[in-house]
């Protein structure tokens, strides 16, 4: 779960770390009595929350050197998509004069199985660019969890960014509070971008912290983040989440229903070798009774990009006749077939899934293969 600036910054606080003043504007709440009311002077900084990098680049960030500027650029960002978000809310927060914008961030290196601290003294939006074109200035080290982040990994890095005395202090605690919120709230990405350098202190500017999902039960402080608010998710998947479906929307126009990700990626695979494109991912998982499939299908018909569908069932814990029963529940709810559908059925009850789906004039395939160059060729 990805967190807004302002959650990731109240995190950062309690652990310790001075971030910018600031106030947090909701949609609808009078803008100039917040400011007002939290003792913010001018220059200002007027921020965006919305869960999508790039903000900066997109316009979502502007600089006031007045509350009446300040109070115009919160009504300008609310009603201002930043890569097709609008933003639930607005923080104004006071403008640091600083010398320096430097890089620190804690990532998962998965290949490692171990926490990576990066930083660079080179921050602030062209982060990727510099890493291109300097790599040598990205400084990386592994962490040992069993060990944890100790203060002389902090210098060691610290100094190899080109801090020192106290900065090379403040730095060092800033990077150890980075890495206790990563570690205490199951960080994916702990990031400030840019962390200032304020004389001799550093104030991150900017911080980015994302939450791995299955740990979301262990912090329910964090409370649940409307799919919407995400930027993740299209409005059909967010649909398909919400009747229990398992759903990725793809740019194509042939329809999958398969049980099991191995096998629904597998199908999507034989559509691309025949020259089709799946439409989407929809996974009915292990078990599927006739009421989940029904559901699918209903779902399928509803989606515009699927033209045509191709239903790949392997049952095992699946039953093939309760995926056909559900196939023709669907159909006879929805008063016959709105579009195409291709059946390959073998495995569990197959027999009896056959049987049900030739009474009502629909015959499954058994090769899978056969079935994928049928439903591509099929004109939709």
């Amino acid at each position: 779960m990805k967190l807004f600036e302002f959650e990731a910054k109240n995190l950062l606080k309690k652990y310790g770390v001075e971030v910018p003043p600031s106030v947090l504007i909701a949609k609808g709440e009078d803008a100039r009595k917040k400011i007002e009311e939290a003792g913010l002077e001018p220059p200002l900084v007027v921020k965006s929350q919305v869960l999508v990098a790039g903000r900066g680049k997109a316009g979502g960030i502007k600089k006031a050197d007045s509350i009446d500027e300040a109070v115009k650029l919160v009504e300008e960002l609310f009603e201002k998509p930043i890569k097709g978000l609008k933003p639930s809310y607005i923080l104004v927060e006071k403008a640091i004069e600083h010398e320096a914008e430097l890089y620190a961030a804690i990532i998962i290196d998965r290949s490692e199985r171990k926490p990576l601290v990066l930083a660079s003294r080179y921050g602030g939006m062209d982060i990727e660019e510099i890493a291109k074109e300097k790599p040598e200035s990205i400084i990386r080290l592994h962490i040992d969890p069993q060990v944890g982040l100790r203060g002389y990994h902090a210098r060691i890095i610290g100094k190899k960014i080109g801090l020192s005395g106290k900065a090379l202090r403040s730095f060092s605690n800033f990077l150890s509070a980075l890495y206790k919120v990563f570690m205490d709230y199951d960080g994916d990405l702990a990031e400030s971008n840019p962390l200032a350098l304020v004389g001799d202190k550093v104030i991150p500017l900017d911080a980015r912290i994302i939450v791995d999902d299955n740990a979301l039960y262990k912090h329910p402080e964090l409370g649940e983040r409307k799919l919407e608010e995400t930027g993740e998710y299209t409005e059909w998947e967010i649909k398909a989440r919400s009747q229990g479906l398992t759903f990725v929307e793809l740019d194509g126009d042939v329809g999958i229903i398969s049980n099991g990700a191995g096998l629904t990626m597998t199908t999507m695979d034989l559509v691309y070798e025949f020259g089709g494109r799946p439409s989407n991912f929809l996974d009915l998982g292990g078990g599927a009774d006739a009421e989940l499939v029904k559901k699918a299908i209903r779902f399928l018909f509803e989606f515009p990009k699927a033209k045509k569908i191709f239903i790949n069932i392997f049952g095992g814990i699946t039953r093939c006749d309760e995926v056909a029963k559900g196939l023709v529940q669907a159909l006879e709810e929805l008063g016959g077939m709105k579009k195409p559908i291709i059946v390959r059925l073998t495995g569990t009850n197959e027999e009896e899934g056959r049987r049900i789906l030739k009474e009502h004039g629909i015959e499954a395939y058994t090769d899978a293969i056969e079935a994928a160059k049928t439903v591509v060729k099929l004109q939709a």
